[in-house]
């Protein structure tokens, strides 16, 4: 018997583009070559702990993210983001080698100060020469679009509205009459799907766009013996935006092509940086803010009868039960089956109690159960088990903010979203954030999320 190889050989990963190349060398080049020029500039000889430190940062950054086709403003604050968490990391390692007094302060300094100025000027430079590069006659290609509804229309937006984009979209093919379509692209219909062939041939089309939904197949295959004797590049567009998409990526299962539609972010390198950022920054925190882990005991048994630590039970990653620890700021304790969110005048709560929940002082054990790797820094609230089995029926894609492991600060605490959730409204929206955060992790988002929730629990006074 001979392996069933139908699939073999049939899909294959897409190849890396020069862009992604460049980018990936990019940011750790950079950093290396920012610090040779300090030490040209300070007149420092270079010397073996040198060597170690650029090998080191490669090992760190690369591969470098792609941050061409991010807003300038987003760009500088995720490259100092990403900066400050690098350097965090450098520190630490140097601490515990007790290796830092081989570096001259003046160095450090220049070199502090000019790696992420000149990795946002190099950013910048490249979002320009790829917008003018786009913009040439050359790189143009031209496309039509099969199918007038409003994922065709979804597909042409962002094919035009792309800086960097280099497609130009003619119109659309579709057999159902003009009031029948999309009023856009009613105006711009090129003929029927048997027209595609002769029209793509004639008038040399690079560029093939099929939006067509999956019920239509036999049309799909129709399409596709026409364009078959043509050079142009063809492209389905499955109709997924009715889904929440988190981390979709095309993969290879034993030659298998598969769409994931909803993954969670950390896998492989991605996993690995997380929780290696969770380990040192719990680690460093847990260490700085021991003598206040210690005033914030005394203060809860002072406060009222009963344990200092309140253990939590939540739902983790994948949804498996856990338990999260917190400083005890009620009287009574609410943990099993009917859960009752705080309120502001909730007379469960002590005296105490409010200030540690308005300062969110009483999180601070959860640092612990980010050791054991229970929980990470940052990432969805966890919510009590009593209401996640509640909001699941209620909510779209509620489930999939436990993709990840649940967070101490997330997204949506950041953006007003701490405390109760009165309202089915304000628990979708704080769900919303969550996806949000699932769609666009990197671990400068995350450092610009703690940034944000120290400033939070020293000024903001809307948690209870």
């Amino acid at each position: 018997m001979f392996e069933d190889r139908s699939y073999k050989r049939t899909f294959y990963s897409a190849p890396q583009s020069v862009q992604s190349l460049i980018a990936a060398l990019l940011e750790p080049s950079l950093i290396v070559l920012a610090y040779l020029a300090a030490c040209m500039y300070a007149n420092e000889p270079l010397f073996r702990p040198s060597y170690i430190l650029c090998l080191l940062i490669y090992a760190l950054t690369f591969p470098g993210r792609d941050r061409f086709r991010i807003h300038p403003v987003s760009a500088f604050v995720d490259i100092v983001s990403a900066w400050l968490t690098l350097l965090a990391v450098l520190y630490l390692f140097g601490y515990a080698t007790n290796s830092l007094h081989y570096f001259e302060d003046r160095v450090l300094l220049i070199w502090l100060i000019a790696t992420p100025l000149a990795q946002s000027l190099a950013v910048e430079l490249g979002r320009r020469w790829l917008n003018w590069r786009a913009r040439q006659p050359a790189a143009r290609r031209s496309a039509v679009i099969v199918g007038g509804s409003d994922l065709g229309i979804k597909v042409a937006r962002a094919l035009e509205t792309g800086d960097m984009n280099g497609s130009d979209i003619l119109g659309y093919f579709d057999d159902r009459a003009a009031p029948r379509l999309h009023a856009q692209a009613a105006g711009r219909l090129l003929g029927r799907l048997s027209d595609l062939g002769d029209y793509v041939r004639q008038h040399n089309i690079r560029e093939v766009y099929i939006t067509l939904p999956l019920g239509s197949q036999p049309r799909i295959v129709q399409l596709l013996e026409q364009i078959q004797g043509t050079t142009a590049s063809l492209f389905f567009v499955p109709d997924v935006f009715g889904v929440n998409i988190i981390q979709g990526r095309i993969q290879d299962k034993n030659g298998v092509p598969v769409v994931g539609i909803c993954e969670t972010p950390f896998t492989g390198i991605n996993a690995l940086t997380k929780r290696l950022s969770d380990i040192v920054l719990s680690l460093l925190i847990l260490i700085l803010i021991s003598p206040v882990l210690l005033l914030v005991a005394v203060g809860v048994r002072l406060s009222s009868a009963g344990p200092i630590i309140f253990r939590q039970r939540r739902n983790g990653l994948d949804g498996e039960e856990i338990i999260v620890y917190k400083f005890r700021s009620m009287r009574s304790l609410d943990n099993g089956h009917i859960v009752r969110q705080a309120t502001k005048t909730d007379p469960r709560i002590t005296v105490f109690g409010a200030f540690i929940r308005r300062t969110s002082l009483d999180e601070l054990p959860q640092f612990i159960n980010v050791l054991q790797g229970r929980m990470s820094i940052v990432g969805p609230r966890p919510h009590a088990v009593a209401h996640n089995e509640e909001y699941r029926t209620l909510i779209k894609a509620y489930m999939v903010r436990h993709k990840v492991k649940p967070g101490i600060t997330g997204w949506a605490q950041i953006n007003g979203l701490r405390g109760e959730t009165e309202t089915l409204e304000k628990m979708a929206l704080r769900v919303e954030y969550d996806l949000e955060y699932l769609r666009n992790w990197s671990l400068g988002l995350d450092l610009q999320i703690i940034i944000r929730t120290v400033r939070l629990m020293l000024f903001d006074r809307n948690a209870y």
